[in-house]
């Protein structure tokens, strides 16, 4: 059974940039309704039960058919939003030099990698999320994904994520989801952020 990720800082902790309401109903709501359904449809395949939420969702061929979907969607909403979970602090932290470096080698500069993460993230239609992501093949890279998916359904590693669901942002933001991604910079845990590109590269 997969459990929830505890977060490490309170529910209005992340104001004005993300709101209390948001993140109550965010993580006591839409995340455990993830959580709650995907453990139900491992309960129906105990030979799953062993395997960590990363290895069901890197080759969802090999997941039985009648939960295929079940894990795509709840499995990738559980894994997505325990890593966004652990991407925020409300405190101000430097980004690591090393990570910082390589950021800039990869884009130019480190200016240039937030204007094409904050351009991909406002011009992904409909609700999924955005990655910064690492492969062996293409290094750093961003992409966007529909729904729940996850950039290890492709071989890479996500390494930076937001949620471009209106769940994420409505109550506060209402259409303005260009405002969202703006504040999401403010509330970033650069050090957890650095050390999955570490483990990833």
């Amino acid at each position: 059974m997969f459990t929830a990720t505890q977060l490490a800082y309170a529910f209005d902790s992340l104001e004005p940039h993300i709101d209390s309401a948001t993140m109550h109903v965010h993580y006591e709501k839409h995340y455990m309704t993830y959580l709650n359904n995907l453990n139900a449809g491992i309960e129906k395949h105990p030979e799953l039960a062993d395997l960590t939420i990363v290895q069901l969702l890197s080759d969802l061929t090999k997941i039985p058919e009648d939960i295929r979907t079940v894990v795509k969607n709840q499995g990738g909403g559980f894994y997505n939003h325990s890593l966004f979970w652990e991407q925020l602090t409300p405190e101000t932290n430097e980004i690591p030099a090393e990570f910082k470096a390589a950021i800039e080698a990869k884009f130019g500069t480190w200016e240039a990698f937030v204007v094409e993460f904050n351009d991909k993230a406002t011009k992904l239609f409909g609700s999924g999320w955005v990655w910064l992501a690492y492969s062996s093949e293409n290094g750093l890279h961003i992409v966007q994904m529909t729904m729940q998916d996850n950039p290890i359904m492709q071989n890479a590693k996500p390494i930076l994520g937001i949620d471009v669901w209106e769940h994420a942002y409505y109550l506060k933001y209402q259409n303005r989801r260009a405002e969202y991604i703006q504040a999401f910079w403010n509330v970033i845990n650069w050090q957890r952020v650095a050390d999955l590109y570490t483990q990833a590269a």
